[in-house]
């Protein structure tokens, strides 16, 4: 069982891996992402293709949006599966450039992409397909931002800002000095017996 998780890590991973730095992300996350993003790639194309067949309807949007969807489909294989690509040498380059820009940038792509077909034809295939690379696009934007701080760092952080002057969480603190309490007893000069 150890041979196949390591022939299947070995498949993800990537020759910039090694040399990246680390950035606080668990290997779970990163890895998990990749295989969100091939299974996406691949129900896009597969959704793509269904799009395509839908010009038997005459239907020119959806054809145009397949063939976004399959394009798509193809830029998310190229860049997290190289290897599923590995007989084109420009996917290899994109997979290259795509390692080495920030992680903001791939989820700014993914998120970008994602929405022109189903805008084209809003049917449930682009939807889904689609909206797993949208998917995608969200991890690697919340991957960008980075980890949450430690509680105690929240609370240092939280403590100094008090004591330097800037930001109060007393409950006695008011945002207006003469703010007066709110009423719930009905509106004035109403008569009751009407």
């Amino acid at each position: 069982m150890a041979g196949i998780a390591e022939k299947f890590t070995s498949l993800l991973a990537r020759p910039s891996d090694e040399t990246a730095p680390p950035d606080g992300a668990p290997w779970y996350l990163k890895y998990g992402v990749r295989v969100l993003g091939i299974v996406a790639a691949f129900f896009a194309m597969l959704f793509g293709l269904w799009n395509c067949l839908s010009i038997i309807f005459f239907s020119v949007g959806c054809l145009v949006s397949g063939v976004l969807q399959i394009f798509a489909g193809f830029i998310v294989m190229a860049v997290e599966a190289p290897f599923c690509c590995m007989f084109l040498e420009h996917a290899q380059v994109i997979a290259r450039k795509a390692d080495e820009r920030p992680m903001w940038n791939r989820a700014a792509l993914y998120c970008i992409i994602a929405i022109p077909p189903v805008i084209f034809c809003p049917g449930l295939g682009s939807i889904f397909g689609c909206g797993l690379i949208f998917a995608t696009g969200v991890v690697y934007g919340m991957m960008s931002i980075g980890k949450k701080a430690s509680l105690e760092e929240m609370r240092n952080n939280a403590q100094s800002q008090n004591s330097s002057g800037g930001i109060t969480t007393s409950d006695k603190a008011s945002i207006v000095n003469n703010a007066q309490p709110f009423s719930f007893t009905g509106a004035v000069g109403t008569d009751s017996n009407v």
